[in-house]
């Protein structure tokens, strides 16, 4: 059982949380996924200060911890907005109008795709695959997964959130 001999990144008390997932876990690699689930849960982002704390305690590289954390949709690198959009770009989104629905959220918000707009409203965010491909093109609006979503569609739902 290895055991964490590393101070927190700062004397939050949410640190507590994190510690005691890895804690739960012994402190093993293979919690890496729930631990940084509590970070982001706590924190609502994952700041670098956070990946390397996380990638020391559970001897884990920095390189794995940073791919993990941008391979999945639901991790964020910055603070969210009020409103998360997030838009497919896998193979079968893609072909069936992601990037057109995309394109026509990013025009309409004045923001690119990993911005959050300047009122904190809404974030624009993109992923490789949600797991709907049956469902092309597929967007997630603040957690809830839509399928064959078109451009005026997806514009309806977010014209509030900006």
């Amino acid at each position: 059982m290895r055991s964490a001999t590393l101070a927190p990144p700062s004397e939050d008390k949410r640190w507590r949380l994190v510690d005691a997932t890895m804690r739960r876990h012994g402190h093993s690699p293979n919690a890496l996924i729930e631990t940084l689930h509590t970070v982001q849960e706590s924190f609502g982002y994952l700041e670098d200060d956070a990946l390397r704390y996380v990638a020391k305690s559970l001897h884990v590289p920095m390189s794995r911890v940073y791919g993990v954390a941008t391979f999945y949709y639901f991790f964020s690198l910055k603070p969210a907005g009020e409103h998360r959009c997030v838009v497919c770009l896998g193979t079968a989104c893609y072909i069936k109008g992601g990037k057109a629905i995309l394109d026509t959220i990013s025009e309409m918000a004045g923001i690119k795709p990993g911005q959050t707009t300047p009122d904190g409203r809404l974030s624009l965010l993109t992923v490789r695959c949600v797991g709907s491909c049956g469902l092309a093109p597929a967007v997630v609006f603040d957690d809830e997964v839509k399928g064959r979503v078109t451009p005026p569609e997806a514009i309806d739902r977010v014209k509030d959130w900006f």
